[in-house]
């Protein structure tokens, strides 16, 4: 209770006079005791459940009131690099010529990062990615546009021998140091061939990934999307193609806000570019 009324910058009591009315407005218990806190029974998370649509209804109802306004506004967006670069800065050119009214607020963040500020309502929307191998799993509160997807390799320095995943099999792994899905499809790729992929680096920024591969202190993963830095050689991953797929997500009830409704038709109409395809 008191963790809720910190969040909610509310006194205990009030959040516990809330709860009550609540309770009787629906005519049933919503919290029981859990030694010396509080959880929701049975019918408080059918209600928790149904106050997802609830509140994405009353979101739909404010916007409805005014859909035909001229977008104007902040959108608040945390989105990873390539995201940023790739989708975001061409929109925000032609947001920039053409609605000036509409700014972006950027933030670049991992997709976990995102989407807690996403759920706190800290930002309107989030660039995230998935791969293939590890598909995420978006929550029910949540509406999902696929943008893009990118094809992958495995990078290892220019000047090493061999041609295939296996003759790297014991090379040290370089993986992402603020998101874990690169570390599990590096994980998955190396259990199909038999072997344990040794993950010896983390590094947030493909250029520091470049580098550190280039310094021959390991190898990684890269999108086959763009051109490797010098003395890094991209090798094709072995089995299914292993691809990165880009989203943009918002908070259901949201996406028909003007300025937000236009960032969203605007990220879908960037062009694609070389090693794009369209995310399934």
């Amino acid at each position: 209770m008191r963790e809720v009324a910190d969040a909610m910058h509310l006194t205990t009591s009030t959040v516990s006079q809330q709860l009550a009315v609540l309770a009787r407005e629906a005519g049933a218990t919503l919290v029981e005791p859990d030694g010396r806190r509080v959880r929701l029974t049975p019918a408080g998370r059918r209600l928790a459940e149904h106050a997802v649509t609830i509140l994405a209804a009353v979101d739909a109802a404010r916007l409805d009131l005014d859909p035909d306004a001229v977008p104007s506004g902040d959108v608040r967006v945390a989105g990873f690099a390539t995201a940023v670069r790739r989708s975001l800065l061409p929109a925000a050119a032609v947001l920039a010529r053409d609605h000036p009214r509409v700014r972006l607020l950027i933030h670049e963040h991992e997709p976990s990062e995102a989407f807690a500020l996403l759920a706190a309502d800290a930002v309107d929307l989030a660039l995230t990615y998935d791969y293939n191998l590890a598909p995420a799993a978006f929550d029910a509160t949540l509406e999902t546009t696929a943008l893009w997807s990118v094809p992958w390799g495995l990078a290892v320095p220019a000047g090493a021998p061999g041609t295939r995943f296996a003759d790297f099999a014991a090379a040290d792994w370089i993986v992402n140091s603020r998101n874990t899905a690169d570390e599990e499809v590096v994980r998955t790729v190396a259990s199909l061939e038999g072997v344990e992929a040794r993950v010896a680096h983390r590094a947030d920024s493909l250029e520091l990934v470049e580098d550190l591969i280039v310094a021959g202190l390991g190898v990684g993963l890269l999108p086959a999307g763009r051109p490797p830095a010098p003395g890094v050689r991209l090798l094709p991953l072995p089995g299914a193609p292993v691809s990165l797929r880009s989203y943009a997500v918002v908070r259901r009830g949201r996406a028909a806000w003007p300025p937000l409704a236009l960032v969203l038709r605007l990220l879908r109409s960037v062009p694609a570019v070389a090693g794009d395809r369209p995310s399934p």
